[in-house]
């Protein structure tokens, strides 16, 4: 990384050295970007699953705490401490329990929907999800109103996120982060590097292929190689075409995994030398190693966003909300995403990147331009009955 020179703020320079020394020890989480996000309402359920009991009482004047999931390594960390969370604590006198514990959108789903349906506490008050699972939060009525008056700092969200699909007019979320699906491959095992999903299929990379559980991506990134444009919704051949070549390179050997985040160990021992990630966790092994590419496919690969709700069952909306806004203060911001490397959604945070990394402040990956974006594509809204079968075409194939 090339640091900024301005060693007069002590708090820069211990960022700094918080990058320069981070080792990436777990597995790492993601996820629009800078343009106008489709909302994937997934109308999975009767009216029977949404909530029936109202949003319970704000607790937040006397107790001072903020419950948060979040997908792992999705925020600066030193060690065992989070610095800008730990500032946010002392700044706000709230304690914060922050857990790693979204692996998987359907999996967290799963997780917390029972105690979301019946009212009870589902030990969350703010969830991060990506945005076709916000989508679903919200239907059911899991998702609590924001309010604009406590959360100024709104208004720095980029104006192509700020009225999404799902939530026009953000007022039930706030993006998190966004990133990019694509091709990764091991730089030392793969020197040629990888241009097309076809590379994926090459005799040297059998068995030393993983794709993403999450079926966005995957299918995502599939799809376009097979010529589809997702911008215009997907027909139910062209999905089943899509999963039939997904089949056959899983009952090949080709690919030898579908999974979540752990991928990223897979890739640290060894065990993969190429598949279908996320951008930022690339960045992140990089920063010690620069051991692995990442390329959109020349096909085009996909776009998503994680978004932070208020969980129904929540009743610390006040504190949760003083969390969010602290958030998108471009200055703090720019040090998640110096960290993280995943799209930035707060309006700022370029100019103040430029206070920690110079460099950083010119990635693509972070601040991506008009042209970078027109090469990736989100995943198109879903109908009820596409939503039902496409995932268990997903699941007879993959056992996901």
């Amino acid at each position: 990384m090339t640091a900024h020179e301005n060693q007069g703020d002590p708090a820069l320079a211990q960022l700094r050295a918080m990058l320069s020394r981070r080792r990436f020890l777990g597995t790492a989480g993601a996820i629009g970007a800078g343009v106008a996000v489709s909302g994937s309402l997934a109308a999975c359920g009767t009216k029977s699953n949404t909530r029936s009991y109202d949003f319970p009482k704000d607790a937040s004047a006397s107790e001072k705490l903020v419950r948060w999931a979040n997908w792992p390594l999705y925020l600066d960390v030193d060690g065992k401490r989070y610095p800008t969370l730990d500032a946010f604590m002392k700044q706000s006198g709230l304690a914060v329990t922050y857990r790693e514990d979204v692996d998987d959108n359907n999996s967290f789903w799963g997780k917390v929907r029972n105690q979301l349906a019946s009212g009870k506490d589902c030990g969350y008050d703010i969830v991060t999800v990506t945005d076709w699972m916000a989508a679903r939060f919200m239907q059911y009525g899991y998702a609590q109103p924001l309010d604009a008056a406590l959360i100024p700092n709104k208004t720095n969200i980029l104006p192509s996120l700020a009225n999404v699909g799902f939530d026009p007019g953000r007022k039930q979320s706030l993006t998190w982060q966004s990133g990019f699906g694509g091709l990764v491959w091991n730089k030392e095992k793969v020197p040629q590097g990888l241009k097309s999903v076809a590379d994926l299929w090459q005799p040297a990379l059998k068995g030393k292929v993983t794709v993403l559980s999450e079926m966005r991506d995957t299918m995502g990134v599939l799809l376009q190689s097979q010529g589809v444009d997702i911008t215009k919704g997907i027909s139910d051949t062209q999905f089943a075409n899509a999963i039939d070549l997904l089949s056959k390179q899983l009952k090949s050997g080709q690919i030898y995994k579908v999974q979540g985040n752990s991928y990223k160990d897979d890739l640290t021992t060894g065990t993969a030398w190429a598949g279908i990630v996320w951008s930022g966790d690339i960045f992140q092994l990089n920063l010690d190693s620069d051991k692995w590419g990442f390329a959109l496919p020349d096909s085009g690969g996909t776009l998503w966003s994680d978004n932070m709700l208020i969980a129904s069952t929540s009743n610390h909306q006040k504190n949760a909300m003083e969390l969010m806004n602290y958030y998108y203060e471009p200055a703090v911001a720019a040090k998640v995403a110096a960290y993280v490397n995943y799209i930035c959604p707060v309006q700022g945070a370029q100019a103040e990147m430029e206070k920690i990394d110079p460099k950083l402040a010119q990635s693509e990956f972070i601040f991506p331009s008009a042209e970078m974006l027109a090469r990736a594509r989100v995943f198109p809204a879903l109908t009820a009955e596409q939503e039902k079968t496409f995932n268990e075409q997903w699941s007879t194939a993959t056992g996901v």
